[in-house]
C-alpha cells in the first residue's frame, strides 16, 4: 500500500468534498504516481472537482497532464476552462499554444484574459494571427493582455 492509496481512495468518494478535498490532497503531494488519476478526476460529474483537478495538475509540473487540461479548454464550466488555462501557462508546454489561442474566442472574459497573459508568456510566434484579433477585444484587459503579448512577441522576431 503506497502513501498515496489513501488519497486515490477518496477519488471514488460519494461526496463531492471527499473527491475535492482528494484531489487537493493528491495535489499538494508532489508525486508524480498522482497526475494520471487527477487526469482522470477532470472527467468528475461536479464541476468544483474538475476545477480541483485543474489547479492540482498546475502544481505537479508533469507534461503527462497537458492533453488532459487541452481537453478541460472545452469544459462546460467556465472555472474549469479559466483553472485549465492556468494549469497550462504554469506547465508551459507548447503542445497547448494551439488550443490557448482557440480560448481567446471564449465567451467568458477570464477565459480570454487568461489565454493571452499565457500565450505571451509562451512566446509562440503561431499565437500572433489569433492575440491580434483578441487586441480588439470587447473587454479592455483582454485588449491589454493581447497588445501585450504582441509586444513580446515581436521582440523576439
Amino acid at each position: 500500500m503506497t502513501q498515496l492509496s489513501p488519497l486515490l481512495t477518496g477519488l471514488t468518494s460519494p461526496t463531492i468534498k471527499g473527491r475535492r478535498d482528494a484531489v487537493a490532497e493528491l495535489g499538494r503531494s508532489g508525486d508524480p504516481m498522482a497526475v494520471m488519476p487527477l487526469v482522470e478526476a477532470l472527467g468528475d460529474v461536479h464541476p468544483s472537482v474538475r476545477r480541483e483537478a485543474t489547479l492540482a495538475l498546475g502544481k505537479l509540473d508533469d507534461s503527462r497532464a497537458v492533453p488532459g487540461l487541452i481537453a478541460a479548454l472545452d469544459d462546460t464550466d467556465p472555472d474549469v476552462r479559466a483553472g485549465a488555462v492556468a494549469a497550462l501557462g504554469r506547465l508551459k508546454d507548447r503542445r497547448a499554444v494551439i488550443p490557448l489561442t482557440g480560448c481567446l474566442g471564449d465567451h467568458d472574459d477570464r477565459i480570454r484574459l487568461g489565454a493571452a497573459e499565457v500565450l505571451g508568456r509562451f512566446g509562440d510566434t503561431r499565437a500572433i494571427d489569433a492575440l491580434t484579433r483578441a487586441a480588439d477585444d470587447p473587454f479592455e484587459g483582454v485588449r491589454d493582455a493581447a497588445s501585450h503579448a504582441l509586444q513580446m512577441l515581436h521582440k523576439k522576431k
